[in-house]
């Protein structure tokens, strides 16, 4: 694929990696070492631990893209790593590569998501700037299943699922090609279904749209994905790496960036305005008063980030609602 990144990235694992030639046939281990299960291979039971994780069940209640839509058909955090896991399945499968274990990094690369998506990722990176932090959702994710999850003793993964969810956005680059199916995989899945639920919405309209990608990928969801999933498996197999060709690659970044400017980040959008606001003021109110949250560290900016980056859209909101506003039975004098 023209990829536009560099692979690397590849510390802050504990252990050092070499890409195998094709399928990761293996696990080279966990953190904690632990007895063979006999039934299960190691990416299979990573996959069943994310899935019974308290994270993944949150995940439900999580923003995609839009924030407490009113019809049901709006996909939440839950679903979209739902259909993404089953297009990173496809490839997987198509290109003989490890399935389990692309299923397990698809499964668990968005678990450290906070409340109201991107939205409430780009707050709490505001918030965090003046004490010379940083906050990105996967590097939360590997936070989630490296330590907060199982009352601090996280989910001990194997490497590879680690590597994947750590790297399945942002400067670092996956250590194996399943980590790499997975990482275009996402786009593939919310570019074409964010456009979907912004037409349902009304954000945006039909004619508002790029047509110029859509003449190379389809001018329906389902065409799209099986256009990206079949060149995908194609041009991986004929140069031997995880690509896409560049055609279909380029349409696919050129509605991504559409969607950016359009959807993601249009300066419109009061109600992102708003869902970021209350991110902010969590995170100021529960730093300032440390016996009301969650522990989960001993650094007080670390513990509060924990605990609001794990709160779901409607917990966040209600949480806002007791501490910032009066109530209805309060006496004004």
């Amino acid at each position: 694929m023209k990829e536009q990144e560099e692979k690397k990235g590849r510390e802050g694992l504990g252990a050092s990696f070499s890409a195998p030639a094709w399928a990761c046939e293996a696990s080279i281990g966990r953190p904690r070492p632990e007895p063979p299960d006999g039934v299960r291979n190691p990416f299979q039971r990573d996959r069943d631990r994310i899935i019974h994780a308290k994270a993944f069940r949150r995940l439900m209640h999580k923003t995609q893209v839009f924030i407490s839509p009113d019809g049901d058909h709006f996909r939440t955090r839950l679903t979209h790593t739902l259909e993404m896991t089953q297009i990173s399945r496809t490839i997987a499968r198509s290109l003989d590569l490890n399935e389990d274990l692309a299923e397990a990094i698809a499964l668990g690369h968005d678990l450290g998501h906070t409340p109201f998506g991107h939205t409430g990722e780009e707050a709490l990176a505001r918030v965090l700037a003046p004490h010379r932090r940083s906050f990105r959702h996967n590097e939360h994710s590997l936070r989630v299943v490296d330590v907060l999850e199982k009352g601090g003793e996280g989910l001990n993964l194997t490497y590879e699922v680690r590597d994947g969810i750590l790297n399945h956005t942002g400067k670092g680059y996956p250590s194996t090609k399943e980590g790499e199916v997975v990482r275009v995989a996402d786009r593939i899945a919310y570019v074409n279904h964010d456009v979907d639920d912004a037409l349902r919405a009304g954000a945006i309209s039909w004619d508002d749209l790029p047509k110029e990608p859509l003449e190379v990928l389809g001018d329906r969801m389902s065409v799209r994905i099986d256009t990206m999933v079949r060149d995908m498996i194609l041009t991986s197999r004929e140069r031997g790496e995880i690509a896409l060709s560049e055609r279909v690659y380029d349409a696919l970044m050129e509605l991504r960036a559409w969607l950016f400017k359009n959807v993601y980040n249009n300066p419109r959008s009061r109600e992102n305005q708003k869902a970021g606001n209350v991110v902010a003021a969590l995170f100021g109110y529960y730093l300032r008063r440390p016996k009301e949250r969650a522990k989960s560290d001993t650094d007080p900016v670390i513990e509060t980030v924990d605990f609001v980056a794990g709160m779901t859209d409607r917990y966040a909101l209600a949480v806002y609602k007791r501490v910032f506003l009066p109530r209805s039975d309060t006496i004004f004098r």
